[in-house]
Order: C-alpha cells, then structure tokens, then sequence
C-alpha cells in the first residue's frame, strides 16, 4: 500500500480537528440560546440582568431593587450586585432568609424581596 504524504496526513487531521471543534461551537451555542421556557414569564428587566455576567453592575440592576431601595443599599456599602449577591450566597442560597434580611436591615417592600431574591436565584442558576 502506497505510502500518503504527511502534508496530506496533515491536512485531513487538521480539516477532522476544525469539523469537530465547529460541531462543538454549534452545539455550544445551541446550549446557549435555548431559552426556557419560564423566559416567557421574566420582566425585561430580569432577562436584561441575565443576560450576561454581573461584572461591574450597579446594584440597581438588581431586578426588584427600587430606586429608595438601592439608596439604602448603598448607604449600607451595597453598592455594587455582586456585592449584595455575596451577601445572597452568605446566606446559602437561602430565599426566605434573603428576603427577611433584605426587608428588616435595607428597607425594602416584602415584593421587591422576592424579585430581588428570585433575580440572584435566578442568576446563580445560569453563572455558578
């Protein structure tokens, strides 16, 4: 049997190495612009905050953080999302116990609580 030259060698291993790392984009981005179907039911304003990582966001991002809320987060040194989703995972994920503190030690309305509650949940369901 007739020995194929390495370029060619080469360039077949290199046309299988592209094809799978293209299936692999593809169905990656599948993945990624699957939307749920709970999507139908999320404020703008929640799927604009999940649309990508929190980064440098202001905490009025925070679905559910009114503007006297955001003040008073800010005054309490929460003036960034993340830092008040760390003050979320402090408390384990734990909705209720968010929403309590978000409410007796923030000031916020027992509604914005739960948006705000739901918005990290939902958030660290996508990133973490």
């Amino acid at each position: 049997m007739p020995r194929r030259p390495e370029k060619a060698l080469q360039q077949e291993a290199l046309g299988r190495t592209l094809q799978i790392q293209t299936t692999e984009t593809s169905r990656l981005l599948t993945l990624a612009y699957q939307v749920p179907m709970e999507v139908d039911h999320m404020s703008p304003r929640l799927r604009a905050f999940l649309s990508e990582p929190i980064g440098e966001k202001d905490v009025c991002w925070v679905d559910g953080v009114s503007h006297e809320l955001a003040i008073n987060l800010v005054t309490k040194g929460f003036n960034k999302a993340y830092i008040l989703l760390g003050q979320f995972l402090l408390m384990h994920k734990n909705q209720a116990e968010f929403q309590k503190w978000l409410i007796c030690c923030c000031g916020a309305t027992e509604y914005e609580a739960q948006q705000s509650s739901n918005c990290l949940k939902e958030w660290c369901a996508c990133f973490l």
